[in-house]
């Protein structure tokens, strides 16, 4: 078996909320509790709970947005939160997010082609911007030409090829999806699956799939996750845990879901 792209060991993220009273001590959220698991190169790990589980405050970590309080993340071997600035900024061209709102993550006074291009010279790379753009749109289904656009030219689901076609503009090994169909009506959202499986098809993307609806997850990911209150009920293999869930919680988001099991 081949080493994981990404390994998270034992990760704890908690937050102090303000206090109460002015005297008193402030409160602790514990928003991820000693949470660990891998993803291999290929590989989609869906992360599925409800809103207020830990499963974004996970995606931060992993991004390394945020430090965890607690444990490690080792990315194809690197300590991300162990990295220095400039180690962590050539690391990150192989590891980019695909966010919920794509009309959000674009400048709308820009063309798409320009935000498309921007995380090429956010990392200094002296690769052929325009032919990477013109390729990347190309491989979410879109036309070079598209470039020349602005987002408002588009639909929701063609937002969201831009919003993927910005993430792989890099050529990264691991995409990072949080709730990023959500957004979406039921026939795009499934072309947009559909897209995410054929890209890690071709470009062997390990995904990590951050998702509340276990239909959108199951129809998609090859091991589960579980979050509620920022603990892991349960994890392993998709087919296992929606075959055979083992916690009533998942039984219910299955129900609510309307996956039989």
């Amino acid at each position: 078996m081949t080493a994981p792209l990404l390994d998270a060991r034992s990760l704890t993220r908690r937050y102090r909320l303000p206090r109460s009273t002015l005297l008193g001590a402030a409160p602790v959220l514990t928003a991820v509790d000693n949470i660990s698991f891998t993803i291999r190169a290929g590989e989609t790990l869906g992360v599925v709970g409800e809103s207020g589980s830990g499963k974004s405050t996970l995606a931060r970590m992993v991004m390394a947005f945020e430090r965890p309080d607690a444990g490690e993340i080792l990315f194809r071997g690197d300590n991300l939160h162990a990295l220095p600035a400039a180690a962590l900024r050539h690391q990150r061209r192989y590891f980019q997010m695909v966010y919920q709102d794509p009309f959000g993550s674009l400048d709308p006074r820009r063309t798409v082609g320009w935000s498309i291009a921007e995380p090429l010279r956010a990392i200094g790379t002296d690769a052929d911007t325009a032919r990477r753009t013109a390729e990347a749109l190309e491989q979410v289904g879109l036309h070079p030409r598209d470039g020349a656009k602005y987002p408002h030219e588009f639909s929701g689901g063609q937002r969201q090829r831009i919003a993927i076609a910005r993430a792989i503009v890099t050529r990264p090994a691991l995409l990072i999806a949080d709730e990023a169909v959500s957004a979406l009506d039921v026939s795009v959202q499934a072309q947009i699956l559909n897209l995410l499986m054929d890209l890690q098809d071709d470009l062997g993307l390990g995904i990590l799939f951050i998702s509340h609806d276990l239909a959108v997850v199951a129809s998609i990911c090859d091991h589960l996750l579980v979050m509620q209150h920022g603990k892991a009920l349960e994890s392993g293999p998709a087919a296992h845990i929606l075959r055979q869930p083992a916690h009533t919680y998942t039984q219910t988001l299955l129900k609510a879901a309307g996956v039989s099991t």
